[in-house]
C-alpha cells in the first residue's frame, strides 16, 4: 500500500473558492480502482494549512489517478488560487493493524 501525504498553505479565500472542486476530486479519487482512501481535512489549529492524505493501493493506481481527466480538471481549476503545497510525500506501507 502506499500512502501520500501532503500539505498545503492556503491563501485569504483559498479553501471557500475551492471548496467544491475540491468536494468533485474527492469523490472521484475515491470511485477510482486502486484508491483505498483520499481526503482533505484543515488545520484545526493553522485554518490557512490544509493536510491531505491518500492511501492506494500500488504505484500503478497512483500513476493512474495523475492521469484522469479530473485530475487535469482539479488542476486547471485551483490555478488561480493561492494555494501552494509545502511537503508531498509517498511512502510504503504494510496495511496496519489496529490501535486499540
Amino acid at each position: 500500500m502506499l500512502i501520500v501525504l501532503a500539505e498545503a498553505v492556503l491563501g485569504e479565500g483559498a479553501l471557500d473558492a475551492a471548496r467544491t472542486v475540491m468536494a468533485t476530486m474527492v469523490a472521484a479519487s475515491r470511485a477510482e480502482e486502486g484508491c483505498i482512501s483520499y481526503a482533505y481535512a484543515q488545520d484545526v489549529l493553522d485554518p490557512a494549512k490544509l493536510h491531505i492524505v491518500e492511501k492506494w493501493t500500488d504505484d500503478a493506481a497512483l500513476a493512474f489517478h495523475f492521469q484522469t481527466p479530473h485530475m487535469a480538471a482539479f488542476q486547471q481549476a485551483l490555478a488561480g488560487l493561492e494555494i501552494k503545497i509545502t511537503e508531498l510525500a509517498k511512502y510504503q506501507a504494510d496495511d496496519g493493524s489496529p490501535l486499540m
